[in-house]
């Protein structure tokens, strides 16, 4: 039976960021009281913290999308900041959520668990066949541990608990900062500051030829409340959009909206990353969800967002 929402106290973990800022949003139609806690209130990285909280809070269920995230830059320079936080985070409240008999649980995963060189469109099962790619290893590390923690909950102790693995994602609270945003919000923000200063060139990291998969927050939200209340399995699912741009393309369309031409300069001192990334969403299709809005699109209303922010 489907998992019903309504009444129920709901905890978005991470709610301040972009995914979990998305899922509080999509929550508010489901006749349910979301829970939220700030840093200021509560460090997830501290056990005793986590607990106590939680003990008093009492959610009946928790999306878990707190997490230390950042880009390729960030993920080289402090990986020990990536491996030991997001191991604390995922741990810290899927443990007090066991002693507080949590009854659903959603473990948000990132594509960048599967092997650099995973068949492509990639599917849940080629989770550990190979590799890693070295330059976000430390998070990837640390999701496939929260994967697992979760999946071993279910196992030992029943708890109805699932996880969501979504591919690259953009839209309204993304990261701005150069040095640890991803591919996306990088390049609408050097789009905007060109044309703000009338640069001729624009420099794009890498070759321009690495295919990725883009998905709106606000898609994503909508597919993880779908997940919650209707899907029950041991095994972690796919969530994107099923089509892919190079980052030439994606460069060229973040272009368009912006409304700026510039002469686009590959900087191949800067890594690709994995050259290909598509990821197989056929489960979740067949689960029932599928409702995806155009990249460029979704582009052009994160761009607004972004300019009535102020955070370009």
């Amino acid at each position: 039976m489907a998992y019903d929402l309504k009444g129920r106290r709901v905890w978005v973990a991470g709610h301040r960021g972009m995914v979990g800022g998305a899922v509080v949003r999509r929550l508010a139609t489901e006749g349910g009281e979301v829970i939220t806690a700030g840093r200021d209130a509560l460090d997830l990285v501290e056990q005793t913290e986590v607990r106590d909280w939680m003990a008093e809070a009492r959610p009946d269920a928790i999306v878990l999308a707190a997490a230390k995230v950042g880009g390729i830059k960030a993920n080289n320079d402090f990986p020990v900041d990536f491996l030991y936080q997001n191991l604390m985070i995922e741990a810290n409240i899927l443990n007090a959520a066991h002693q507080n008999d949590v009854g659903r649980v959603l473990f948000l995963g990132s594509s960048c668990i599967y092997p650099k060189l995973a068949p492509q469109p990639i599917a849940e099962d080629s989770l550990l066949t190979g590799p890693l790619e070295p330059t976000n290893e430390w998070y990837a590390i640390a999701k496939i541990a929260g994967i697992r923690l979760t999946q071993a909950y279910r196992r030992q102790h029943g708890r109805d608990w699932i996880s969501a693995m979504p591919t690259n994602l953009y839209g309204p609270g993304d990261n701005y900062d150069l040095n640890s945003s991803h591919v996306l919000p990088a390049l609408l923000r050097k789009f905007h500051e060109a044309k703000v200063s009338g640069a001729k060139t624009v420099t794009v990291w890498g070759s321009g030829t690495p295919l990725r998969e883009f998905l709106h927050c606000d898609d994503l939200a909508d597919a993880l409340v779908f997940l919650l209340k209707e899907y029950s399995g041991h095994d972690h699912v796919n969530v994107g959009s099923g089509s892919e741009v190079t980052i030439r393309e994606l460069a060229e369309t973040i272009a368009r909206v912006v409304g700026y031409e510039a002469d686009l300069v590959f900087d191949a001192t800067k890594p690709d990353g994995t050259p290909r990334k598509l990821m197989d969403s056929s489960k979740l299709h067949a689960l029932g969800w599928n409702r995806v809005r155009g990249l460029e699109d979704g582009v052009r209303s994160t761009y607004a967002a972004a300019l009535e922010a102020g955070t370009l």
